[in-house]
């Protein structure tokens, strides 16, 4: 009973979903192309709001039971029965913050599929059980567990970036899937080396047994080829540059609410699944160390992703795909705090919260460029945002919030996450690393700032066509929620911190 008691948010979402399918299974096998709820439903209308509500239900009582679960945690380590999977503090954090940012994406997207004749039910199916995914990598113990959760997670996004069934939107599903495959690969092929070199596939076993070896052993070299593979498949999942070749193409031909849902949900998995790796699996000091560590991997990582992706969105003309670029920029300030892990104590958290902080900035500013445009009538360059402050001004401050926070201006949640991330690198003696990151901060305040001119300094061009911004409650309700958050964790940023700095991976 306890163990089904401390599964209960992996179980609780899992049961939600299955009804959730036989509720729309049973809606579809009862309407006929002559009934009204049939044309209700091409139209857009009721159906695919209640199943964004249903599934925001679900997610949000998943964030619950995690909530609870994480206020009452017992050992169960001895557990034979959980040894694939950690129950820990860590875990259920990560587990609540997945299912939070996947309710909101729900009720983004159940005014937006139906606003742009994309009413599809099965969206929030696969949103659901991709959710379920990211779930189960936040808390994998063992490297076959993160596999199977990994592409759980994965195979339900290929097909969300495909969901327009448009020449752009399959050519970017179908990129997302070859190179995801190939990072897969990658990926299993380090877990076998790892599995060779060490014996076994749990985390801590292999911890412990490269902690055994000494410098002189036969298996060190299979161990560190391991490591780097596994390290390089990660690198994919997160975006980071040289890995982020599919980004760019994937956002822009996916539907605006996918696009939220990866830069939000998937990126934050990914990073759950890499601390949990690098922090439990790989943290001996020698692999760590900047000899020849991952430390050092991810602070040249960093460097580059960064640079890279805020050069390249600066000089971009469409919103989206800056966006793209902004989600690949901000991996690489997440790489600084992580870059720190040998040398200050706070990384971990820093880290969490930069993750957290850009997260809930990102799905607010993917939900407010599908609220400014309407069928037809979609934001797709700075000139459609051009006049948006006078014709609507909610749309306008909403999105003004958000990017100010991505931007990391004070008093929004992006300061005090970067800030973190930057005194961390600090602490750890990597001052050329927080240099690099404030002159690319300065570089992405460009861009962002050239949002908020154009829409409140700029007057739409003569004849040119207006965006119009949609009649959305359900979608204007999840962005004032989400700007709630992101205003509170910026005036109280400490409160979150020591709720996060309890839930150390590393002791």
């Amino acid at each position: 009973m306890s163990n089904l008691m401390a599964l209960s948010p992996l179980w609780v979402v899992a049961l939600g979903l299955l009804l959730l399918m036989l509720t729309d299974a049973i809606v579809h096998s009862t309407t006929t192309p002559s009934s009204g709820a049939y044309k209700s439903e091409v139209s857009g209308g009721g159906v695919s709001s209640e199943m964004a509500i249903g599934t925001a239900i679900v997610m949000f009582a998943g964030a619950c039971f995690a909530w609870a679960m994480s206020r009452s945690l017992s050992p169960l380590e001895d557990s034979s029965a959980l040894k694939a999977i950690a129950l820990d503090a860590f875990a259920y954090q990560a587990m609540c913050f997945i299912c939070v940012l996947s309710g909101l994406v729900s009720l983004l997207a159940g005014e937006y599929l139906p606003e742009h004749r994309m009413h599809r039910t099965e969206f929030f199916l696969l949103l659901g059980w991709s959710t379920l995914g990211a779930m189960a990598l936040a808390c994998s113990a063992d490297m076959l567990t993160l596999f199977v959760a990994l592409e759980t997670m994965s195979l339900g996004t290929y097909c969300l970036v495909g969901l327009r069934r448009t020449g752009r939107s399959i050519e970017a599903a179908l990129k997302y899937f070859l190179l995801g495959s190939f990072a897969s690969a990658l990926l299993l092929f380090g877990i076998a080396l790892l599995y060779g070199a060490t014996g076994t596939t749990e985390f801590k076993g292999i911890a412990t047994s490269i902690a055994s070896m000494n410098d002189k052993s036969a298996t060190i070299p299979w161990v560190l080829a391991g490591a780097a593979l596994v390290v390089t498949g990660l690198m994919f999942k997160i975006a980071a540059v040289p890995f982020h070749a599919w980004t760019p193409d994937a956002y822009e031909g996916a539907p605006t609410a996918a696009t939220a849902y990866m830069a939000a949900v998937v990126k934050t998995g990914a990073f759950c699944m890499l601390l949990r790796v690098l922090l439990v699996a790989l943290p001996d000091p020698r692999l760590m160390s900047w000899g020849a560590g991952w430390t050092h991997a991810l602070a040249g990582i960093a460097v580059i992703t960064m640079t890279f992706a805020n050069v390249v969105a600066a000089r971009q003309s469409s919103v989206k795909r800056m966006l793209a670029y902004s989600s690949i920029s901000h991996a690489g300030y997440a790489l600084i705090g992580m870059a720190a892990m040998l040398g200050s104590r706070d990384a971990q958290s820093s880290v969490m919260m930069y993750i957290v902080t850009y997260s809930l900035s990102t799905l607010g500013a993917f939900g407010s460029l599908m609220w400014a445009g309407s069928r037809g009538n979609e934001v797709a360059s700075y000139d459609d945002l051009a006049g948006l402050g006078r014709r609507n001004p909610p749309v306008a401050l909403a999105f003004s919030v958000f990017i100010f926070s991505l931007a990391g201006i004070p008093p929004t949640a992006g300061f005090f996450g970067k800030l973190g991330v930057f005194k961390v690198a600090v602490d750890a003696n990597l001052i050329w690393l927080v240099l690099v990151g404030l002159v690319n901060s300065v570089i992405a305040t460009y861009y962002y700032l050239k949002v908020v001119v154009v829409m409140y300094m700029k007057e739409p061009s003569q004849g040119m066509p207006e965006a119009k911004p949609m009649h959305a409650p359900m979608l204007a309700t999840a962005l004032v929620v989400t700007a709630i958050l992101v205003l509170a964790l910026g005036l109280f940023p400490g409160a979150v911190l020591n709720g996060l700095a309890s839930a150390s991976l590393s002791g």
